[in-house]
């Protein structure tokens, strides 16, 4: 504020002084101008000829006459007193010049006017008058601009230091409560505001909160993941340390251990390749193979393939199915497709049903997986894409059971293909997966116009 003050006074200063200097320029130019609308010269030779008005036109004005000769030839009443030339310099010009000298103490400022008679110089006269009321007006400028400026910076000081003292003091409140969240290691909490929530405190104090709150639900999904994962490799490992210690005290091998052993190293194998697929995914390493995919002749590979799975368990069958072709990935889509009908023969009960279906809907493919089974409950499908999560609260599975991580794959392997997975399920009623695929439109052929 200070620096732009200073500008500003210095622009307001010149200027003034340039508006006085000119309307003083301006005044000694009209009293020249009426000084020689009544000279009169007689004689080019003698200049004591020449007839001059009376010098009494104003009391701020001095008027000098200097003949060729270099003396007085005449000055204004009361002025006489001044032999000396009002602009010394001025007298050695031949064209009219404005300067500013000190006659006495005084400052004046000076217009000489050489006065011609054709081309030759008679007189040179001096116009002067007293820049004392343009000092003047300078001086008291200068005092009035500098209170103005300290005024002005005193206010703006203050009101600074009230408007941001108020809008930053949230501010500390934010410090304080993220060092407790530090030492606490407390990520729950939220840092207050009550102030406007549109304001860059507001959106500032947001921001945090909404770091809080993600930090808090990462955490909250690695401490799950760690336990779900803990707990996923503690069963196997476990198994297989048992048969292990068995054979051992047996002294000899056990068909049934060994069969055990293979069994939980299959699940170790199909775990640890599951997150790795999943930590690839997240990681963007996991790159699809695309091109042109035709969905109704993978729909119908999957059908005969998990039929097989189903054996007399279950009735798979076949619903409407579209001639339609997507561009994919088409061993990922498979790998979804034989999840979702693998996980709807595992859990329909014995003689229940299992339809698959493909179908067009405007501009997409959807693939529908219905089964007739016991269903999710309501507060369980917002998560069932969870990784390690399950609806079943029990942790005794079947050894057919997987680890809750086939959905979570299937979520993302849909999305990347531009397309949307969805469930619906009722207790009692069943569960229909719906996975929703744009059509791949292929460019039109070019039209041959010639014959």
């Amino acid at each position: 504020m200070g620096g732009i003050l200073i500008i500003f006074g210095a622009a307001v200063y010149i200027l003034i002084s340039l508006i006085l200097l000119n309307q003083v320029d301006d005044a000694l130019a009209a009293t020249v101008g009426d000084i020689l609308k009544v000279t009169r010269v007689n004689s080019v030779e003698q200049v004591n000829a020449i007839n001059l008005p009376p010098l009494d036109l104003t009391a701020n004005t001095y008027i000098q006459i200097w003949g060729r000769d270099g003396k007085l030839k005449s000055s204004s009443p009361g002025f006489s007193v001044i032999t000396q030339p009002l602009d010394p310099i001025g007298l050695k010009t031949r064209d009219p010049i404005y300067r500013e000298n000190t006659v006495s103490g005084v400052r004046l400022r000076v217009l000489t006017v050489p006065l011609e008679v054709g081309e030759h110089k008679v007189a040179i006269l001096q116009v002067a008058t007293s820049l004392t009321v343009v000092d003047s007006a300078r001086a008291n400028l200068i005092r009035i601009l500098a209170l103005a400026a300290l005024v002005a910076v005193m206010l703006t000081a203050l009101g600074s230091w009230l408007v941001l003292g108020g809008a930053l003091a949230p501010l500390p409140i934010v410090t304080e409560t993220v060092q407790v969240i530090n030492r606490a290691d407390d990520l729950s909490r939220r840092v207050p505001y009550t102030g406007p929530p549109d304001d860059e405190i507001g959106s500032l104090i947001e921001a945090i909160n909404q770091t809080l709150e993600r930090l808090e639900n990462l955490f909250t999904s690695q401490q799950r993941f760690l336990a779900d994962v803990s707990h996923e490799l503690r069963t196997p490992l476990t198994v297989i340390k048992g048969n292990v210690d068995l054979m051992r005290r047996m002294k000899q091998l056990d068909e049934e251990s060994l069969s055990n052993i293979d069994q939980e190293a299959g699940r170790l194998t199909r775990l640890v390749g599951g997150l790795l697929l999943l930590a690839q995914a997240e990681s963007g390493k996991l790159t699809l193979n695309l091109a042109g995919v035709e969905l109704d002749t993978l729909v119908l590979e999957v059908f005969h393939e998990m039929r097989v799975l189903a054996g007399s368990k279950v009735h798979l069958k076949m619903a409407d199915i579209d001639q339609l072709q997507v561009k994919g990935d088409r061993d990922r889509l498979k790998q979804v497709l034989l999840n979702l009908v693998g996980n709807a023969i595992q859990y329909t009960p014995q003689g229940g049903d299992v339809f698959l279906g493909l179908a067009k809907i405007g501009e997409q493919a959807r693939i529908i997986v219905r089964d007739t089974g016991p269903g999710i409950p309501a507060e369980d499908l917002p998560f069932i894409f969870e990784r390690f999560y399950r609806a079943e609260k029990s942790r005794t599975r079947s050894k057919t059971s997987g680890f809750g991580l086939g959905l979570s794959i299937a979520q993302w392997i849909v999305e990347n293909h531009g397309g949307t997975i969805k469930v619906e399920s009722k207790e009692g009623q069943g569960t229909t997966f719906a996975i929703w695929l744009p059509l791949l439109v292929e460019a039109p052929l070019p039209v041959n116009t010639t014959d």
